[in-house]
């Protein structure tokens, strides 16, 4: 009887465990009307930021896993995810 009762509270916890739930993110696509405009858009390469507008005033170096790095304008920073940028934020 033993021997059952483990089978059967083993049996439950592995199909708990292949239980998985699916997150549904709307509206993703809207994402690039709320980019404000005159500054970087997702995806940008850092060459073509540094092309469109100029030398940054200051470069932090890349941190982390995967890594991110910080590039400082008058205006706004951009944040980079190797050489992509992920987000540009107004200073203002």
């Amino acid at each position: 009887m033993a021997k059952l009762s483990t089978v059967i509270v083993a049996s439950c916890l592995l199909l708990g465990a292949a239980h998985a739930d699916t997150l549904q993110m709307g509206g993703t696509e809207n994402a690039a009307r709320f980019e404000t405009p005159g500054k970087p858009t997702r995806g940008m390469s850092q060459a073509k930021v540094e092309a469109t507008y100029g030398s940054p005033n200051s470069k932090q170096a890349a941190v982390g896993d995967p890594p991110i790095s910080r590039w400082e304008y008058g205006e706004f920073v951009v944040f980079f995810e190797y050489d992509k940028v992920i987000h540009a934020v107004s200073r203002r």
